[in-house]
């Protein structure tokens, strides 16, 4: 794909489309500069999750499809007290079609690593933070820190001398 044809000339565009079109032989290869095959996966599967952000009066709340995942299938963490991590891992139950003689004609369902990672603000509050997932959607809450109270002033006696 070109990206230029949408207006997309960034380097950070050309690398990731430049990751994205990297075959498997060529990421298992070690040469200068090139990156590492946990690199370029989990760019894809960062590319390939996509998420709402909503900001609420007193919270954020991330939005991310995570169809046909169990909830025990899906982490959520905080990183350096400032990033939020959701990742999970579908994965194709090939075991009880291949005990049935099942054979496929057709898989277009995607498997693979699905992560997001979210930078938290200074006002985020990492100690309050739920996460409920209902028909593959995961909610993630993170509740606001309560604004600081502003300083008031202080007052100096003026003594005589």
């Amino acid at each position: 794909m070109d990206f230029r044809v949408m207006g997309l000339e960034s380097p950070l565009f050309h690398t990731l489309h430049h990751m994205m079109d990297m075959s498997e032989e060529r990421v298992g290869e070690k040469t200068q500069n090139a990156p590492t095959q946990t690199y370029v996966r989990d760019a894809k599967a960062i590319a390939a999750t996509p998420a709402d952000v909503k900001e609420y009066p007193n919270s954020y709340v991330f939005v991310v499809d995570m169809p046909g995942l169990k909830s025990g299938d899906i982490k959520v963490q905080v990183e350096d007290d400032n990033v939020l991590v959701i990742s999970g891992e579908r994965k194709r139950e090939e075991e009880k079609e291949e005990k049935a003689g099942v054979k496929f004609l057709r898989m277009e369902r995607r498997v693979g690593k699905l992560m997001r990672k979210f930078v938290l603000p200074e006002n985020a509050n990492t100690d309050a933070i739920s996460a409920v997932c209902q028909d593959g959607v995961l909610s993630v809450t993170v509740q606001k820190l309560p604004p600081p109270e502003p300083k008031k002033p202080k007052t100096i006696e003026v003594k005589i001398a």
